[in-house]
């Protein structure tokens, strides 16, 4: 009788433990089995590798705007000084225009059009000779501005929307575990975290993107305000030769620059 009553209990508690070995067995097949950055990429929903994509992809853009325009203000903040030392040396006019002859850096822009626009005034050195050389000097200083400037507003544009770009991946990851948590039945935190830590990934790649852009903006500008003030010396120092040379030789600058 005790044998029997032994081989009931038994028998009861096997089955009292079924549902919680297939719920266990349920649950390990729900866990991923590389929870490391990669294997949870792997394991997100297509739009979430999307968006981590795309962040991956504009990091590498700021990267590589941050190289290419470094390298570039670091090539014409060092001609532009090389060449504003000549302009503040005992040089004329036609001295430094041959100089920079076939050369196309904003200092030499500078130059030639000055020179071109003392040649098109026939030498008068007056009032207006010296607003028409400000306007067109004014007007080369914009432009090289605005081509050293190229690409800068693609990092800025980086900095600002890529941790949003990067929430939108999370909610709509954590979107995505909770309609699976409704279709396991189950609330166990071991189904529940791996898909919100693929969730969370695209955040974290968010602020990767953001945070370098944003600082790597910064330092582009401080360096083009530095270069567009070394152009702006370098346009008084235009005018002052232009000046310098007038009265120097007591002729009309355009034939001295001849």
């Amino acid at each position: 009788m005790k044998h029997i009553e032994t081989s009931l209990t038994a028998a009861f508690a096997a089955t009292m433990l079924l549902p919680r070995a297939a719920s266990a067995a349920a649950t390990e097949a729900l866990l991923p089995h590389n929870l490391s950055p990669w294997g949870m990429f792997m394991g997100a929903d297509v739009v979430v590798k999307s968006v981590m994509i795309g962040l991956a992809f504009a990091s590498l853009v700021t990267w590589t705007v941050w190289l290419a325009k470094t390298l570039e203000l670091s090539r014409e903040t060092r001609i532009a000084r090389r060449r504003t030392a000549l302009l503040e040396s005992d040089t004329t006019l036609a001295q430094v225009e041959h100089d920079s002859q076939g050369k196309t850096d904003a200092v030499a822009q500078l130059i030639h059009s000055a020179v071109r626009e003392t040649a098109l005034s026939h030498g008068m050195f007056d009032d207006g000779f010296k607003e028409r050389i400000a306007l067109r000097l004014e007007r080369v200083e914009h432009a090289m501005s605005r081509r050293i400037s190229r690409g800068t507003g693609v990092v800025a544009t980086i900095g600002a929307t890529a941790p949003f770009v990067g929430l939108f991946g999370t909610v709509w990851g954590i979107m995505n575990a909770f309609i699976g948590i409704s279709e396991a039945h189950t609330t166990n935190l071991a189904v529940v975290a791996p898909g919100i830590a693929e969730a969370l990934l695209a955040t974290a790649l968010g602020l990767v993107a953001a945070i370098p852009a944003v600082v790597i903006y910064n330092q582009l500008v401080r360096g083009i305000t530095s270069y567009r003030a070394l152009l702006g010396d370098a346009s008084a120092q235009v005018m002052l030769l232009v000046s310098r040379d007038h009265g120097r030789r007591g002729m009309p600058v355009a034939r001295a620059a001849e």
